[in-house]
């Protein structure tokens, strides 16, 4: 018997400047990048729809009036997910200052946190309903949905985590092979964001103190996933899509 979503609430981070897609985010932010004949940002998004979460907070601050006359648009076109701009313009916050910026607006504990870089093919069960089949307040601060390198392509990298058998994360060590790959999906719960620094700062920093505290978790993807972090891959994606 499957859970119920864990929130229905979705913080969608599209503050980034895009460095590495350049020179396609030269004149335009990296979630309006088309693959497959879409923005990127559509693909969390209608994900966010299919799952039934009902709200998502989008952040700004590279070349935002885009990102915001199209999240406008579609809403006009009566499409879920409701969405709340969370501005970043005066200065960009990374992913954790960026999420206590977005705090105010989002009215749910925990809620879901995706990159809108993001591109994944879901398993049996999508990826916001197997993160809530998971989740546990009372062992968790977050729970992160991580893919081993079998289902990851477009990846170069040695890999962000291992996993215990209950399921707590600890950090690859230097120069050593990780299993498992950080998808950009994650339930977040407010326990995670107290006391945290003020101005721009990485997740990663309460990351690092959740896992301390055995209370960083995360769970396998039975799906596929697909980097797209860089020009070249996108021509791949859209080949895998389109055999899919």
């Amino acid at each position: 018997m499957t859970r119920p979503l864990a929130s229905d609430v979705a913080m969608v981070m599209a503050a980034g400047i895009g460095k590495r897609m350049r020179p396609l985010t030269a004149t335009r932010p990296k979630p309006l990048v088309r693959v497959a004949g879409k923005p990127l940002i559509d693909y969390a998004l209608d994900k966010l729809e299919e799952a039934g979460v009902a709200r998502a907070v989008v952040n700004v601050h590279y070349l935002p009036d885009q990102i915001e006359a199209y999240l406008e648009q579609r809403q006009q076109q009566g499409r879920d997910p409701a969405i709340a701009i969370s501005d970043e313009r005066e200065a960009l916050l990374e992913t954790g200052g960026g999420m206590i910026r977005a705090l105010p607006l989002i009215d749910a504990d925990p809620f879901f946190c995706v990159n809108s870089d993001n591109i994944w093919l879901d398993g049996p069960r999508n990826a916001f309903g197997a993160l809530s089949d998971a989740w546990n307040p009372e062992k968790m601060d977050a729970l992160l949905l991580l893919v081993n390198h079998a289902r990851a392509f477009n990846y170069q990298g040695l890999g962000d985590f291992h996993l215990d058998q209950e399921g707590r994360i600890t950090r690859r060590r230097a120069g050593r092979i990780a299993p498992f790959i950080y998808t950009g999906l994650q339930i977040v719960s407010h326990r995670l964001l107290r006391d945290a620094p003020e101005g721009s700062f990485s997740t990663g920093v309460l990351w690092n103190r959740a896992i301390a505290e055995g209370r960083l978790h995360g769970v396998s993807h039975t799906g596929l996933w697909y980097e797209v972090g860089e020009p070249q891959m996108i021509a791949p994606t859209e080949a895998a899509l389109t055999r899919m």
